[in-house]
C-alpha cells in the first residue's frame, strides 16, 4: 500500500479530512523549504504538495507565478526538489510528498530517470498540470513500474465521459478544481462543489481532493464537510510573500494559517458532527 492510500485509510477510520497545504519548492529560499514541510507536518498537515519551480506556470495566479520566480532567481531545479525531498525523509518516512508541476522539466529529464530518481528520493505522487491522461501513457508507465501515484486534475467543465477516464487513470487521489480559473482566483460556490464531487464519485475509486478558492479556517471546514481532502496553497503562499524581508517570520506566518484549518477541520469531528461523503474505499 502507498504512503498515500495508507494516510487515507488512517483518516478514513478517524473521521478525519485530509489538510494538504501546497508551497512553491526554493520559495523565497531553497534552504526554507525542508523545515518548511516539517513545520508544517507538526502543525497538522497529513500530505504535503511541493510544487516544482517553472518558467510558465499557466494554471497558476499571480501568487504561484512570483513564488515560483522567487525559486528561479536562485536556480532551483527538478533536481534540487527531489533533493528537498530526500532530505525531508531523514527525519519523516511518513508523510506523503506529491509534486505538482508541469511536463516541461520531467521531459528534459527523461520519464524513466525522474520516475526512478523520484521513487529513490521518497516521492509518492506526481501531479503534472499540462499532462492529460490521454497523452501520459510514457510516464504512467515510469510511475507505476516505481510505484508512484499519478494525480490528475477535474475541473468544474469536465464531462462524464472524461471524468471517468480521469478518474481510471488516477491513483492516491483526483484532485478536483473548484473553481473556474488559475489559482487564488474567486470565490467558492460549495452547493456546486458539492454536486460535483457527487458526480465525480460514479467514477473515482480512490479519495477526491479539493483545490482551489480555500484560504481560510471557515472555506477549509466548509469544502471538509464534503471531500476526503482540503488543499491550499495560494493563501499559504501569500504569508511566504509577505514575509519574504523578514523570513524568519515566514514559518509561523504559514502555521498559523494551517493550525487555524486543522483546528477547523477537526472540530467537527470532536463534536461528534462526522462527514457524510465517505471516502471511497
Amino acid at each position: 500500500m502507498s504512503r498515500i492510500a495508507a494516510r487515507f485509510n488512517r483518516l478514513r477510520g478517524d473521521y478525519r479530512t485530509a489538510l494538504i497545504p501546497y508551497i512553491t519548492a526554493g520559495d523565497p529560499l531553497p534552504e526554507f523549504s525542508v523545515p518548511l514541510m516539517h513545520a508544517m507536518v507538526e502543525t497538522g498537515a497529513d500530505i504535503i504538495e511541493l510544487g516544482v519551480p517553472f518558467s510558465d506556470p499557466m494554471a497558476d495566479g499571480p501568487v504561484i507565478q512570483a513564488a515560483c520566480e522567487r525559486a528561479l532567481e536562485h536556480h532551483v531545479s527538478l533536481r534540487q526538489v527531489l533533493r528537498m525531498v530526500r532530505s525531508f525523509r531523514e527525519r519523516d518516512q511518513n508523510t506523503p510528498v506529491v509534486l505538482m508541476g508541469y511536463l516541461n522539466p520531467i521531459e528534459v529529464m527523461g520519464y524513466a530517470e525522474f520516475a526512478l530518481d523520484a521513487a529513490d528520493a521518497g516521492v509518492d505522487g506526481v501531479l503534472t498540470v499540462d499532462l492529460p491522461p490521454e497523452e501520459a501513457g510514457g510516464l504512467l508507465r515510469e510511475l507505476a513500474r516505481v510505484g508512484i501515484d499519478p494525480i490528475f486534475l477535474i475541473a468544474p467543465t469536465t464531462n462524464p465521459i472524461r471524468m471517468k477516464s480521469i478518474c481510471e487513470a488516477s491513483s492516491g487521489f483526483v484532485y478536483y478544481v473548484a473553481l473556474k480559473g488559475v489559482t487564488g482566483a474567486s470565490t467558492l460556490d460549495v452547493s456546486s462543489v458539492q454536486r460535483k464531487l457527487a458526480e465525480i464519485r460514479n467514477h473515482a475509486d480512490v479519495p477526491i481532493g479539493v483545490g482551489f478558492g480555500i484560504k481560510d479556517a471557515d472555506s477549509a471546514a466548509t469544502i471538509g464537510k464534503i471531500a476526503d481532502a482540503v488543499v491550499v496553497g495560494s493563501a499559504l503562499v501569500k504569508r511566504i510573500e509577505a514575509n519574504v524581508d523578514q523570513p524568519e517570520m515566514i514559518k509561523e506566518a504559514v502555521c498559523s494559517l494551517l493550525r487555524s484549518m486543522r483546528s477547523a477541520l477537526d472540530t467537527r469531528v470532536g463534536s461528534g458532527e462526522l462527514k457524510g461523503q465517505g471516502i471511497a474505499t
